[in-house]
Parts: structure tokens; sequence; C-alpha cells
């Protein structure tokens, strides 16, 4: 078992880069978790985009 994790700061880059991984080979996919994560900075919004692959 194997893990991959993909961390962006937009949305459409983590979902280019899953699919881009997920495209790569044969993979027997366990599980895929997906967060979002918000700071505050002052006026400025701060958004980390994440997933982790799960795979044998």
């Amino acid at each position: 078992m194997k893990v991959k994790v993909f961390d962006e700061s937009h949305e459409k880059d983590l979902e280019n880069s899953v699919n881009d991984f997920l495209n790569s080979g044969e993979f027997d996919i366990i599980d895929i978790k997906y967060q979002v994560a918000i700071a505050v900075c002052g006026e400025e919004q701060i958004y980390c985009f994440s997933a982790m692959i799960i795979y044998n």
C-alpha cells in the first residue's frame, strides 16, 4: 500500500494534478481524502486544497 499527497492553492490545479496521477498508470485505488484549509492574513484569504490518494 502507498500514498500520494497533493497540495495546491487552486482547486483546478488540484484537480489537474490528481487526474494526471490517476491517468499515469494502473492503480488499485483504496481511498481518496480531500481537504480545504482557509487562513486569513490581514485582508487576504489564503486557500490550500489538498488530497491524499491511498493505493496499491
